[in-house]
């Protein structure tokens, strides 16, 4: 719901006391600040130490709260501890009622919490925290810095170190005003880091894992902690559980995570596609205002017809228009249904926007039509139902030993068979049997980080090789701490290891970015995913692979989701229950010298491509030539992801890469 810039003179860097220095980081931090200004057009505030050593900024888009008194940042009312906090806490009320004597709120804003809850519970408040966030907090008392990010990345936080100062920003264009001069990091761009891990496409620059905060104490140089982690069930032991309680526990789950997140002192409204997932988060809305007479955002009418849902609309020739469902569901519901019309035109006029605003290059084509409009509460329950395509490879790697009803191996491989999930086939990568044997057996020979990592792959300047060392999938599994390496390769189902993986790595540094926060800020929405809610994913892991996807000796097909659709099966409609997945991935095919290829040829020129330095210019032209003349779908991603390397260096200014 806002924005937050943040700096800390770390030691040994001389700190000026004259007023001119001062003047000149509290003009750096506004504008700083104006460049994520979109993020919160409705106040803002900054805030010096007293030795100008730390530096907290905020600007902010009002949800919880409207008054003055929820802007930041907050202060307790000894002035010992301050925050900045971007994003929405759930649960804040118990959390008054519980730390009312001891702390004095000064606001009704959910998240002034933070700072009732470090006082109370210390350096453990982060674990009881609910909710997407990402929040920088400051003892003075201690010395002590901390930011720190949600379990899932759904909000973003960046840091990096300018001439001895630690700079934290919801965006890494926030670091500019501050003297940063960003180069291109080859070697993460080889190894795909910037896909997976911390690190970014650029030299020094960092993300806070999601589930991670850094802790700074008298101004010494950072570390790196962990305060949550996904974790799933020992694969040996036998669930005990039955399935119809498995499945009421996951509706009722899901339930509440969707009832908190419609507090609001603003409007609410829904995302709403051809898919499950939306489907049921409607459905779900939909009886919460009818049955319980809920409260949703600032509309307590509990009238259907005031439940407002938004699809994208495409061409319907495109193969990735969803619209005439999302009505059909809508009417079924009796809730009023706003389609969003996206046209080529209209991509083309907000491509480098989207970029800019997502600061990450998206290889697919999903990204195209999100900008133009404002996303809500939407889908993201396939990393942890199984519900992606490459993920059903992983599963039928081995039985399921916890559920009685599982397939043999035998079985799976012939299923895998009639299905064509053949690894090849399945990943639609070229160097699988180059990967290294100890890599693979670091992955339980799971398939899915080299399918993601596939998607990295540009056609690289050649002196570019000497970065290339470290296959990106053994880089990215090295990255892992030992006790996950540990659970993967002894533990864990390969089908879980495989949504571990997607949901650290790719899920939070690239789809959050173009699917959530960065985009919807934009339009001045902010996004709550409740298939995101910790309570919520954390029973999602413990279920049985074998009910997350299911299997059939009939026809050798497979149902994804199987156990989440029956949990939602009465709020969607028949046809939402049956229909397969189709992942979101936006318009597939685009008219050869029509405007997204003139687009996509002026961003490629060659003096644009030199500019870069790591990519190959001929070979991008090649992508380019066959992703319309050819319409190769690899060739298009290739290419859609070069233009937005493109637009990143020329909208950052960012230095050629150099050998």
């Amino acid at each position: 719901m806002c924005g937050i810039s943040a700096l800390l003179s770390l030691e040994g860097r001389p700190v000026s006391s004259t007023e001119k220095h001062l003047a000149s980081l509290d003009d750096q931090l506004s504008e700083s600040l104006d460049t994520i200004q979109h993020r919160g057009p409705d106040a803002r505030g900054q805030w010096v130490s007293e030795d100008g050593k730390v530096y907290l900024g905020h600007v902010r888009l009002s949800i919880v709260d409207l008054s003055p008194r929820g802007n930041q940042p907050f202060h307790d009312s000894v002035d010992d501890v301050h925050a900045v906090v971007n994003g929405e806490l759930y649960d804040d009320e118990y959390y008054r009622k519980l730390l009312g004597d001891e702390y004095d709120f000064q606001s009704l804003s959910d998240c002034e919490v933070v700072l009732a809850l470090y006082r109370h519970y210390g350096l453990s408040f982060l674990s009881h925290l609910r909710g997407e966030f990402a929040l920088i907090l400051w003892d003075a008392r201690r010395k002590l810095f901390i930011a720190a990010r949600d379990r899932f990345g759904v909000k973003s936080l960046y840091y990096t170190i300018v001439n001895g100062q630690l700079l934290v920003a919801t965006e890494m264009k926030c670091f500019l005003p501050f003297g940063w001069k960003p180069e291109w990091d080859v070697q993460s761009l080889r190894e795909c880091g910037w896909m997976f891990g911390a690190g970014t496409m650029f030299k020094g620059v960092y993300s806070i894992s999601p589930g991670h905060y850094i802790i700074s104490r008298g101004f010494k140089p950072i570390q790196d902690a962990v305060y949550w982690d996904a974790e799933y069930p020992d694969k040996r032991n036998p669930e005990t559980r039955s399935e119809a309680e498995m499945i009421d526990n996951v509706r009722d789950r899901l339930m509440e995570a969707i009832k908190i997140r419609l507090r609001a002192d603003v409007p609410l409204g829904i995302y709403l596609s051809g898919g499950i997932d939306s489907s049921a988060v409607a459905g779900m809305v939909a009886h919460l205002v009818k049955e319980e007479g809920a409260r949703l955002g600032n509309d307590d009418s509990q009238l259907l017809s005031r439940i407002k849902c938004f699809t994208v609309q495409f061409d319907k020739d495109s193969g990735a228009d969803e619209s005439d469902i999302a009505q059909r569901t809508a009417e079924w519901l009796g809730v009023d249904f706003h389609p969003v019309r996206i046209t080529e035109d209209v991509i083309v006029s907000k491509f480098e926007d989207t970029i800019w605003h997502s600061e990450t290059p998206c290889r697919t084509q999903m990204a195209l039509g999100d900008l133009p409009w404002p996303r809500l509460p939407r889908e993201g329950s396939d990393e942890h139902f199984g519900g992606y395509a490459e993920l059903r490879h992983d599963f039928m790697l081995e039985t399921d030993p916890s559920w009685p009803d599982s397939l043999s191996e035998t079985v799976l491989a012939e299923l895998a068979q009639k299905q064509k999930l053949t690894l090849p086939t399945a990943a639609n990568f070229l160097n699988i049997k180059r990967t290294p044997v100890s890599t693979q057996r670091m992955l339980n020979h799971t398939s899915v980080l080299t399918v993601l990592s596939s998607l990295g792959r540009l056609p690289f300047a050649e002196w570019t090789n000497k970065y290339a060392t470290t296959f990106p999938e053994t880089a990215q599994v090295e990255s892992l701490n030992g006790q996950v390496r540990e659970a993967i390769m002894n533990r864990w189902h390969p089908l879980h290891t495989a949504e571990y993986v997607f949901t650290k790595g790719f899920f939070s540094n690239l789809l959050l970015r173009y699917l959530g926060d960065n985009i919807d800020m934009v339009h001045h929405v902010e996004t709550r995913p409740p298939f995101l809610d910790h309570h919520f994913t954390e029973y999602a892991n413990g279920l049985p692979p074998s009910l997350k996807i299911k299997c059939s000796l009939e026809d050798g097909s497979t149902t994804e989701k199987y156990i989440l659709r029956e949990a939602v099966r009465p709020f969607i409609t028949d046809e939402i229950y049956t229909r397969t997945k189709k992942p979101y991935l936006g318009p597939t095919k685009f008219p050869e010298n029509g405007p997204l290829h003139q687009l996509f040829l002026r961003l490629t020129s060659q003096e644009n491509i030199e500019a870069l330095g790591f990519v190959d210019w001929e070979g991008s032209r090649e992508h380019i030539r066959r992703a319309f003349e050819d319409k190769d779908m690899v060739s298009f991603r290739v290419a859609f992801s070069i233009c937005q390397f493109v637009v990143l260096s020329q909208k950052f200014g960012v230095a050629r890469a150099t050998p």
